[in-house]
C-alpha cells in the first residue's frame, strides 16, 4: 500500500542553510528511490517546516535513505525532526475510526 511521509522540524538561525540541506536530501531521495520530496513552511511560523514525500511505496527504503543523508550532513545535528506516515482511507469508509 502506498503512503504518505510528512516530516516536520524547527530550524535554527539563518534560513539558507537549511534550504541547502533540505533540497540536498530531497535530491538523494529523488536520485535513489524517485520519490520527489516537498518543503513547505509553516503559515504561522516561519521556522517550522515540513517535507513531504509521496507516493512511498516502500517506507523502510525511505527511512533508511533519509536516516543516512541526514546522518552525514552536520546541518542537520541538532534539528528534532518528527515523522508522520498517512495512508489513504479506504474507498468505501461506512465505518468511522475513533
Amino acid at each position: 500500500m502506498q503512503c504518505s511521509l510528512y516530516i516536520y522540524y524547527r530550524i535554527h538561525g539563518n534560513f539558507l542553510p537549511f534550504q541547502q540541506a533540505s533540497a540536498s536530501l530531497m535530491a538523494d531521495v529523488h536520485e535513489k528511490l524517485q520519490i520527489k520530496g516537498r518543503l513547505l513552511q509553516r503559515r504561522d511560523d516561519a521556522l517550522t517546516w515540513m517535507e513531504i514525500y509521496e507516493p512511498v511505496s516502500d517506507s523502510a527504503a525511505l527511512q533508511q535513505v533519509l536516516a543516512a543523508a541526514v546522518a552525514k550532513d552536520p546541518r542537520w545535528q541538532g534539528i528534532s525532526r518528527h515523522e508522520e506516515w498517512f495512508v489513504p482511507l479506504p474507498a468505501e469508509t461506512g465505518q468511522t475510526t475513533a
